[in-house]
């Protein structure tokens, strides 16, 4: 059964800002890209590190859609974990270096102002 908790208010989280909230005991990053927020663990699948304690940012990608050839990907939506630099796409947990392998996302509501995160 889910539970929904009040962890601060919107307007202090704007698009382009991610923060750490403990809520029921534990670490959740929430992020707000462009308006639409996500929610994350603040932990590391690799090593149990504070991941969302990293950078947002984006990354260079190549594909055989784009003839392998380079560009930026992502922009803005990648959290980098500060402790071994493992990238994760934030709107859907999966790991970029191990894409069978990704983070639980958790529901975020905003109610007028009050950020609510669903665990």
């Amino acid at each position: 059964m889910s539970q929904e908790f009040t962890v601060g208010r919107a307007s202090d989280l704007p698009p382009g800002t991610h923060r750490v909230f403990e809520v029921s005991g534990r670490q959740i990053g929430i992020f707000n890209i462009a308006g639409k927020f996500y929610a994350l663990p603040n932990a590391c699948f690799h090593q149990n590190g504070p991941l969302c304690r990293g950078i947002v940012d984006g990354t260079w990608t190549a594909s055989a859609e784009t003839d392998f050839r380079w560009e930026w990907s992502y922009d803005k939506e990648l959290i980098i974990c500060p402790w071994h630099s493992l990238e994760f796409h934030i709107p859907t947990g999966r790991c970029l270096s191990q894409p069978r392998r990704k983070l639980p996302n958790y529901e975020v509501r905003v109610d007028g102002d009050d950020l609510k995160v669903v665990l």
